[in-house]
């Protein structure tokens, strides 16, 4: 891998709360990372932006800058791909209409799991799924918890390892969008748009990258808890060649779980905050 100085700021631009399948509320989040010296936060949640008030109050009161993000979910020809957006902000009601239904469609993916999962003789309820999940966003790591509590699997990653994981037996994609739609749609909500985790995309990732910054993708996460050196050594050489931005974060979910990075872990480059900032700036004033 190049050398590359480290910047001595602690950030965070992957994590999750309870508007999604996080274990912290929005502002319990920001306090939490202001106790781990965080001083810039990306709430990222899954497909949607309902944590953002909260979590920008709390920043104020934490002194922790916060910056309104999202982590959209889309289809490819090969494979799931998620993409991170920073700077969300949408302002005319088409968007947020557009945000309001990646919800909707995450409901009707978790009901697809669940019938899935009683085909397969593993009868979990629905409504205990939706119960788990309160008023976040029901997801995978909810069904998981409802499989551990039935005694189906012992641990929640045997919950993916068995059952959820793409590839598996009860998975469901996603069908609301493409990965160049999520991108598009992060830039009219005047957020910039970044390939999240690449590593663990499972198709073409040369293709879809192309695919991608055809439609004006903004940046890669280049460091990841779950990317091998190799890997990390690869997406820096790549971002660094096309010019792309480079970011990185925990995918923090909560201080419990299998296997859970800890909040503000990875330590990106010296600029790449500044960098990030100036792009989400500019797409301000484009979108």
């Amino acid at each position: 891998m190049n050398v590359i100085k480290v910047s001595s700021l602690i950030t965070e631009l992957h994590c999750h709360t309870r508007a999604s399948d996080g274990l912290n509320s929005p502002s319990a989040l920001v306090e939490l990372a202001s106790l781990r010296d965080v001083k810039v936060l990306a709430i990222t949640d899954h497909d949607t932006i309902a944590g953002h008030a909260e979590a920008i109050g709390a920043g104020r009161q934490y002194n922790v800058r916060v910056i309104p993000g999202i982590e959209v979910s889309s289809l490819s020809d090969q494979g799931e791909v998620h993409v991170l957006g920073y700077g969300v902000q949408p302002e005319d009601e088409s968007t947020r209409q557009r945000i309001l239904d990646l919800r909707d469609a995450r409901d009707g993916r978790a009901k697809a799991i669940v019938s899935k999962l009683h085909a397969l003789g593993v009868p979990v309820s629905y409504q205990r799924v939706k119960e788990i999940a309160g008023d976040s966003m029901v997801g995978r790591p909810h069904v998981a918890r409802a499989l551990l509590e039935g005694r189906w699997v012992v641990t929640r990653q045997q919950a993916f390892d068995d059952y959820l994981a793409e590839g598996k037996p009860a998975f469901v994609p996603h069908t609301g969008l493409t990965p160049s739609q999520a991108v598009e749609l992060i830039h009219r909500a005047r957020g910039v748009a970044v390939l999240a985790h690449p590593g663990l995309y499972a198709g073409n990732l040369s293709r879809l990258i192309e695919d991608m910054l055809a439609h004006g993708l903004d940046g890669i996460e280049v460091f990841y808890p779950l990317h091998s050196v190799e890997q990390t050594s690869q997406y820096l050489a790549l971002a660094q060649r096309r010019g792309l931005l480079i970011t990185g974060g925990s995918d923090f979910h909560g201080l419990v779980g299998d296997n859970e990075a800890s909040l503000g872990s990875i330590h990106l480059p010296e600029g790449s905050i500044e960098a990030l900032d100036a792009r989400i700036a500019q797409q301000s004033i484009a979108g």
